[in-house]
């Protein structure tokens, strides 16, 4: 029986004990077919957290290590790829959930597809009980939650670096952009980089459960940040034309709508605050709040 290429399991680490996940995952590893290893880098975790997954170094083919300073969610990553051994790279996110004790086996059996696999993301059934939580659940439940199907329609765009299944050569080849600090959309731009170079991807029904909900005002924070990316990716390079909110804005732009448009949104924006902080968000709430943003960016910088 041949030997499977082996499998390098990436996992940045901030503010999380990992200690499960790992071990679930060499639980699995055999699944694979080939050698596997786990590397997990603490991008400068608080100190209790960091103390809990320091046993992990003490694991067969288990590498962990903490940086002094955090480097965020593209740099950590590039440089987790960098020390990988094998030819296959999983990149899973410090806050997934295993769905069940054929997560390696299935990627096992669809690696030959292409050489970029997504496996996609699920969420708890029932809303948390805590109110502050509610928005980052709704909106992973409408619009992160997709089936592999309806994500293979638009497979690039529906790219996301969590839960990927990708060859280490094609993964260093193009990386992530560490220009891009906070949070938002480095996956965006790997997915459009996929696709300019003719590189497959292939979605498939094998996600991880989020176990990570935020705040809606930590939400809130990271979205903006994320809107922020999207217009300077725009702006300096051109990308972004496929997303639908900078389609919405380019198109206002073009009518003279844009000033008008942000004038009556500022007259709602508290309003809209308060009902996505509060326990029964609506997500054109959000929509219309991430437009009037992204309009204001351009705005500034145009």
């Amino acid at each position: 029986m041949d030997i499977a290429p082996g499998l390098s399991i990436l996992i940045p680490v901030y503010n999380r004990d990992v200690t499960g996940l790992v071990r679930t995952l060499l639980a699995q590893a055999s699944a694979w077919g080939g050698p596997v290893e786990i590397i997990c880098l603490d991008d400068a975790s608080e100190v209790a957290f960091a103390a809990l997954n320091r046993g992990l170094a003490s694991l067969a083919a288990v590498r962990y290590e903490e940086l002094p300073e955090n480097v965020g969610r593209a740099i950590i990553r590039n440089r987790l790829a960098a020390v990988a051994h094998h030819p296959w790279l999983l990149l899973l996110d410090n806050d997934s959930v295993l769905p069940d004790a054929d997560f390696l086996s299935r990627y096992a059996h669809n690696r030959d597809r292409a050489p970029v696999l997504v496996g996609g993301t699920i969420y708890p059934a029932a809303p948390p009980t805590d109110p502050a939580l509610r928005l980052r659940w709704l909106y992973g439940r409408l619009r992160e939650a997709r089936p592999a199907a309806l994500r293979q329609r638009n497979s690039h765009n529906q790219l996301t670096l969590n839960n990927m299944l990708i060859q280490t050569d094609v993964f260093r080849r193009f990386g992530l952009d560490e220009q891009l600090t906070d949070y938002g959309h480095e996956d965006t731009k790997f997915g459009w980089l996929l696709r300019a170079a003719g590189v497959a991807v292939h979605h498939l029904d094998n996600p991880v459960l989020h176990d990570g909900l935020e705040s809606a005002q930590i939400f809130l924070q990271k979205t903006h940040d994320a809107v922020r990316n999207l217009a300077r990716l725009y702006l300096t390079e051109g990308l972004g034309r496929e997303t639908k909110l900078l389609r919405t804005a380019l198109r206002l732009r073009r009518l003279g709508l844009s000033e008008a448009v942000r004038a009556a949104f500022r007259l709602r924006y508290q309003q809209v605050q308060l009902n996505l902080l509060s326990g029964k968000p609506n997500l054109r709430q959000l929509d219309a709040l991430k437009l009037y943003w992204l309009l204001e960016e351009l705005s500034v910088s145009i």
